[in-house]
């Protein structure tokens, strides 16, 4: 079965940025997009970003509109999400999905803390 694994969560100031990476251990066969969603504490889980994995179309949330960038790397098999400009409502946990012919896949998560 498909694995994500996500890095590069830690603590970041306000204005300050981070640089999320998601390897992913499984084939891209069946693959339609790579995103991120994320979850903040008492809050629903919502949609970030997104990657078309053939065509590199790109999608974000009104939330992140001009901060985030998504891409992915075809050879390497992975996803990464720069946020910038950080705002404490970006403190989450921040998780890798895989949207593909056999449904949704998510990763374990990487927590985001954002300070004041």
């Amino acid at each position: 079965q498909v694995q994500l694994t996500e890095s590069g969560g830690g603590c970041g100031q306000a204005g300050g940025s981070v640089n999320l990476s998601c390897i992913v251990s499984g084939p891209t066969e069946g693959r339609f997009d790579m995103g991120w969603w994320r979850q903040a504490p008492g809050k629903e889980r919502e949609f970030v970003a997104a990657i078309n994995w053939d065509a590199g179309r790109t999608y974000y949330a009104d939330s992140v509109q001009g901060r985030a960038t998504i891409s992915r790397d075809i050879a390497k098999n992975t996803v990464s999400l720069q946020v910038t400009n950080l705002k404490p409502e970006d403190t989450a946990v921040y998780y890798c999905i895989e949207d593909g012919k056999n449904g949704r896949d998510w990763g374990k998560g990487t927590l985001v803390t954002v300070s004041s």
